[in-house]
């Protein structure tokens, strides 16, 4: 199972459960997910077992923002 955190930036966290958040990323404010997490994806689950965790932003970029609204215009 896993441990799957937030914080204010909307940056996603994956740790297996039980370990404590990397030394690199305790100084941000971190919310975990009440949801129980049986499964996530191969890449997810691969990065957890090699490095201890996984990290990604979930924030919107303007360049993500300008190939939807292209899309929507077509």
């Amino acid at each position: 199972m896993f441990d799957v955190y937030r914080n204010d930036k909307r940056d996603l966290l994956v740790l297996s459960t039980g370990s404590a958040v990397p030394v690199l990323y305790s100084a941000h404010k971190w919310r975990k997910s009440r949801k129980r997490v049986l499964k996530v994806s191969d890449e997810i689950k691969s990065a957890v077992q090699t490095q201890g965790y996984y990290v990604r932003s979930l924030r919107a970029t303007k360049t993500r923002m300008i190939k939807t609204r292209m899309i929507e215009i077509q």
